[in-house]
């Protein structure tokens, strides 16, 4: 679990509403409109979707009574993203929120400057051009980011923690998705400082996906690091059935893969994000200016280890690590 930046968070929610001019006001629908954008499928994040209701609900919105919710769904693949924001652009909506990270956030950023965004990313904002800065991010945009593309070095470790004895890891990574080169760029780093090597694989389709397992096998790397994306999030049963079915020790980016049998992931409990950025979208809505709203970060992350997967999997989990993590699946 992890705690916002609570006092940035409470500027929100205590500042005084600024009013649309009524110019814009009356080119709106009566009921207001969020174009919901994600990198994702409605599978695989209805539990995310419940958060986001549920922080809109926080600040008086409720979908079907006084909002509207016109959804693009991605399900995995980042070309569709552009033509899905240009089209809840044109219906017209009275604000795009992003999700999914950064190939979401940049085709909504893309298809309007002026009407108000509100985005979830992984990476850094202001190198990305979203923002101009944490505080004051200027511009149409605003929103949080919970810093998974930028945790591989961490993930690296605890999983070479559980598998000392191992001396190559693979590393799966989607090369369309746009922190891909940081992301590989840290994994190298962080595998010379742990004497490890790194096999690299890359996938962005499910025959990829199938050939890298396939890989595995053949070069008997003995463990593997399945490296943040919104790709893979939506190929989460995929990738966790087959981890299991050739017994390779996995490390994932969301608590969503061990609760899914996956053997073990750190990063943030995304629904708590989920239900900020319906706080924020609200109070957008109510008349809140991106350009006024600080980027939010979380400060803390969670270690979850399945211990039933690791025992069909014939590992022994340290103590160390069990009294480390934030939750033990039994």
């Amino acid at each position: 679990m992890f705690d916002l930046r609570r006092r940035e968070f409470i500027t929100l929610l205590g500042g005084a509403a600024i009013a649309w001019p009524l110019a814009a006001r009356g080119q709106q629908p009566a009921m207001p409109v969020i174009g919901y954008l994600s990198a994702r499928s409605p599978e695989d994040t209805a539990h995310l979707l419940e958060a986001f209701r549920r922080g809109l609900s926080e600040v008086g919105f409720f979908e079907g009574h006084n909002v509207t919710i016109e959804y693009g769904w991605a399900l995995g693949q980042a070309d569709r993203l552009p033509e899905l924001a240009a089209d809840l652009v044109r219906k017209p909506v009275n604000i795009p929120v992003s999700t999914g990270g950064e190939s979401a956030a940049l085709a909504a950023k893309a298809a309007t400057s002026t009407i108000p965004i509100a985005f979830i990313i992984g990476g850094d904002p202001v190198k990305l051009g979203l923002a101009a800065s944490y505080r004051r991010p200027g511009g149409n945009a605003t929103g949080i980011s919970i810093l998974t593309a930028t945790l591989e070095p961490k993930r690296l470790e605890l999983l070479r923690e559980l598998v000392p004895h191992v001396s190559t890891i693979g590393a799966l990574l989607d090369p369309n998705f746009p922190p891909y080169e940081g992301q590989l760029r840290d994994l190298r780093e962080a595998a010379r400082s742990l004497d490890l090597r790194i096999e690299e694989l890359r996938a962005s389709t499910d025959a990829e996906i199938d050939l890298a397992f396939e890989t595995l096998a053949r070069q008997r790397i003995a463990a593997l690091t399945v490296v943040a994306g919104p790709f893979f999030d939506t190929r989460r049963e995929k990738l966790v059935a087959l981890a299991v079915r050739h017994a390779v020790p996995t490390m994932y980016h969301f608590r969503e893969f061990a609760v899914a049998g996956g053997l073990m992931s750190y990063g943030i409990d995304a629904r708590i994000i989920y239900r900020h950025i319906g706080v924020y979208a609200g109070g957008i809505l109510k008349g809140e200016k991106p350009t006024e709203l600080p980027l939010l970060q979380p400060t803390k992350f969670e270690l979850v280890i399945n211990l039933k997967t690791a025992k069909t999997l014939g590992l022994k989990v340290p103590l160390t690590l069990q009294v480390a993590a934030d939750e033990v699946i039994e």
